[in-house]
């Protein structure tokens, strides 16, 4: 399985509360699975995140994992997860955002 070894398996998270950080998102979507990446855009101007955020997992089964959990509940807020449909370009990236 090694030739698949630079796949991710992205999920896209909406509706993240303002007072969770990347360190709680890693956290949370860690036990789902190993994690390849976790990217929380922050706005330039409010300095506050956008309220998404992309987790890659390093398998199929973590994305699965994390899928099939309903619902997703973060400091008193119902996060919205979903399969990323998109492939994330990574040269556009913020440099303010965070990329593992």
């Amino acid at each position: 399985m090694a030739a698949s070894s630079k796949k991710v398996f992205e999920i896209f998270v909406s509706r993240i509360p303002w007072t969770v950080a990347n360190k709680e998102m890693k956290e949370y979507f860690g036990q789902f699975g190993q994690m390849k990446k976790c990217l929380l855009p922050f706005d330039k101007e409010t300095g506050f995140h956008k309220g998404f955020c992309w987790i890659g997992f390093t398998t199929e089964e973590g994305m699965n994992n994390a899928l099939q959990k309903e619902p997703h509940v973060l400091e008193g807020a119902k996060l919205l997860v979903q399969r990323n449909r998109r492939l994330f370009s990574g040269p556009k990236l913020n440099r303010d955002s965070e990329y593992d």
